[in-house]
């Protein structure tokens, strides 16, 4: 992981838990613990993902937490 997939990785996990109003400790254990979003979407995605809008990120990857079953 490279600089710019961190800090894309830590927008995230910081925008995803501001919508769920969830804490980022919480959110980050989703996509690490719970499922591999970070490692199998979010980064290799990096490149197409960081181009979009932060409400299209944000409610692209609570779609993927919904689908996973993760998420009520």
């Amino acid at each position: 992981m490279n600089e710019n997939e961190l800090e894309f990785s830590v927008f995230c996990v910081e925008n995803v838990a501001e919508k769920l109003d969830i804490s980022g400790e919480e959110v980050y254990r989703l996509f690490t613990q719970k499922t591999n979003l970070l490692d199998d979407y979010i980064i290799p995605n990096y490149e197409i993902l960081h181009t979009q809008s932060k409400e299209y990120i944000v409610n692209d990857i609570i779609e993927c937490l919904e689908e996973c079953e993760v998420l009520k």
